[in-house]
């Protein structure tokens, strides 16, 4: 058994990925490419010749971790599309015309759905089969030979762990899709649509077996017993079953593995640059302890379930977060943007090495993820908040202006930043990707490599503790007991030095998703989360608003589409950004188009496409039950 997960990444790209490089067929969206479908026969790799050792299977698992990262990390990464289709963020990349402002022109089963520089759908659907077929392999390959029963029930679990990640992801991206539930080793062009319910349920069972076999005690990178607990606890709300949730959810939070980190534990966060160091400023807060890169992956942090690895010390495994690239506003100097001085001087340099180095400090970003107006203002209730006290939480007026060329004649070097002048004239080109806060607590990781710092390599959160109290809030909420929500809401807020809630009666679903904004903002997939929300209101007619929702209406009516005219001012107020185009969306974005390329090239079956998009009247009932064949 291999349990060093830098062995692992080390001796991954030799065993797994030659694995799979010689399968027979990647299952979607390509097409009858023969050079692609046939195997290669110089290949000594197969899943049959590599998957005979235990090491092999935990190798093929560690593909299967390696490819959740890829979601995160790097530069335009895919986790972007989830944010930009939220409430919390929209598309800050404004200065060309192809970016996804406009969901209804962007947003098609033929259109370019897999742009770095708009959407990513088309990775997301990949990726998921390419993870289901990862997951698969290790499936039929570990009865195959001799083990431990133990073991192999773990590593079996580990995998419908990862089978049960990319279904729960899928079913809320796309709601009902093809299933597959072995590894494809012909080709096959007769796929069927199966629906999102019979699949949850599957993966419900999975899960079930999951928590009984998978341990705790596993390197981090690993799937634990807690990280099944928690998806299986998503997948018991997707379904409806609340007391299931509850029951899950505090299997977790009981344990006696993991608790919230209440203390500053760990390492020191330090700053580079000059700028924190010359105000002296400690963030000596339990807040930025627990997202400083180096205290992720120790001991002492008992709040993590689930992570992914990159370590700028391992470069097998070394991967660029890239984080205050995407996620910080473009407040450096451009030729076409531009924070100017109230007296029309050019004011901001990125250039490292100044005598007031912001590069350093914050990276220099491009403003993908301007907030919305709820997430950088409305949600934060308490002014004791760890999470959005200053310096934490990043305001441009605790930036200054550091052009060299203002150094010695001009009387604004070094002061805070204005938005406007004394005659209230706008001082940026553009207030959407140039002016706003940010989590700088969360989104810093050293870059050493780079000149101009976008975020290093370092570990990343997928699953917390946190989320789980905040799960069994919403199960509590939904059966119709704000009180326990409130509970558990209470637990994630008092850590961040928030005053509890006190009244039960205004405990809602918007409570719940506040609080989630609040602290898994660039960890929870939000608009998956949403979709999961807008199903079970259209499930149960619980009323939003005093609007109730149907199942058979959910492409014209949904709470997704309804909390996003609430709170995403910009799609709500159609705000026209710096290229021209109109932020827009429509009620049918609350699931994504099915790519055309994948209904097309499925010539023996019918993939279904969904409601609001061209295709749809084609679809076919879908599958009611799995085939015996996939079981």
């Amino acid at each position: 058994m291999i349990t060093d997960m830098k062995t692992i990444y080390k001796k991954i790209k030799f065993v797994v990925w030659g694995a799979v490089s010689s399968l027979a067929f990647l299952m979607i969206p390509y097409g009858c490419n023969k050079t692609f479908l046939n195997p290669n026969p110089l290949s000594i790799f197969t899943p049959e010749n590599a998957m005979t050792t235990v090491a092999s299977l935990y190798n093929a698992l560690a593909a299967c971790d390696i490819q959740i990262r890829e979601e995160i990390y790097g530069d335009a990464p895919p986790y972007l599309t989830e944010l930009m289709f939220s409430d919390l963020c929209v598309e800050g990349m404004n200065d060309n015309p192809g970016t996804n402002q406009n969901a209804t022109l962007m947003v098609t089963p033929t259109g370019n759905l897999n742009n770095g520089n708009g959407n990513q759908i088309l990775w997301h659907i990949e990726n998921a089969y390419r993870g289901l077929r990862n997951a698969h392999v290790v499936i039929d390959a570990v009865n195959s030979f001799e083990m431990d029963e133990t073991e192999r029930n773990s590593i079996l679990g580990m995998a419908y762990f990862h089978r049960a990640m990319r279904y729960y992801r899928l079913t809320h991206q796309f709601g009902d899709v093809p299933y597959v539930g072995k590894h494809i080793v012909s080709p096959r062009l007769d796929f069927q649509t199966t629906r999102r319910e019979v699949i949850l349920r599957k993966m419900k069972e999975d899960l079930e077996f999951a928590v009984q076999w998978v341990s705790d005690n596993v390197d981090k990178g690993r799937p634990t017993k807690g990280a099944c607990g928690h998806l299986l606890t998503k997948i018991n709300l997707a379904l409806g079953e609340f007391d299931d949730a509850i029951a899950s959810a505090s299997a977790v939070i009981n344990g006696g593995v993991y608790a919230l980190m209440r203390e500053p534990f760990g390492v020191i966060p330090q700053e580079e640059g000059n700028y924190f160091s010359s105000r002296g400023i400690v963030r000596d807060d339990v807040v930025a302890r627990l997202h400083w890169f180096a205290n992720k992956h120790i001991p002492e942090n008992k709040e993590v379930l689930y992570m992914v690895n990159s370590e700028e010390s391992l470069p097998s495994s070394r991967v660029n977060l890239q984080t205050m690239r995407q996620a910080v506003p473009f407040w450096s100097k451009t030729a076409a943007k531009q924070i100017y001085t109230p007296d029309g001087r050019p004011g901001m340099s990125d250039q490292a090495g100044r005598e007031i180095d912001l590069v350093r400090s914050f990276g220099r970003g491009i403003g993908r993820t301007p907030p919305t107006v709820y997430h950088a203002f409305e949600i934060w209730d308490d002014p004791n908040d760890l999470r959005h006290k200053q310096y934490n939480w990043m305001r441009m007026e605790d930036l200054v202006y550091n052009h060299p060329d203002l150094n010695g004649s001009n009387p604004y070097y070094g002061k805070p930043l204005q938005l406007r002048d004394e005659d209230g004239r706008v001082l940026t080109t553009d207030t959407i990707g140039n002016w706003y806060g940010w989590p700088h607590y969360k989104l810093y990781t050293p870059d050493p490599r780079t000149v101009q710092p976008r975020g290093g390599a370092g570990d990343w959160y997928i699953f917390r503790l946190a989320e789980t109290y905040l799960l069994r809030a919403e199960a509590y909420w939904w059966k119709g007991q704000p009180d326990q929500a409130m509970v558990d809401i209470n637990e994630v807020r008092t850590r961040a030095h928030c005053a509890p809630y006190t009244d039960a009666n205004q405990i809602d679903i918007g409570t719940v998703l506040s609080e989630r904004a609040r602290e898994l903002y660039w960890e929870e997939p939000r608009r998956t989360e949403l979709t999961r929300i807008a199903f079970i209101f259209a499930q149960t007619g619980k009323a939003f608003n005093g609007k109730t929702y149907s199942s058979s209406t959910f492409g014209t009516a949904n709470f997704y589409y309804d909390w996003l005219m609430e709170k995403n001012n910009f799609f709500r107020d159609h705000v026209v950004a710096f290229n021209g185009q109109t932020y827009e969306i429509q009620s049918y974005h609350v699931l994504w188009p099915i790519p055309q390329s994948m209904i097309d090239a499925n010539t023996l079956g019918v993939i279904n496409q969904n409601f609001g998009y061209d295709g749809y009247a084609d679809n076919v009932p879908p599958l009611d039950a799995i085939p015996a064949e996939e079981l």
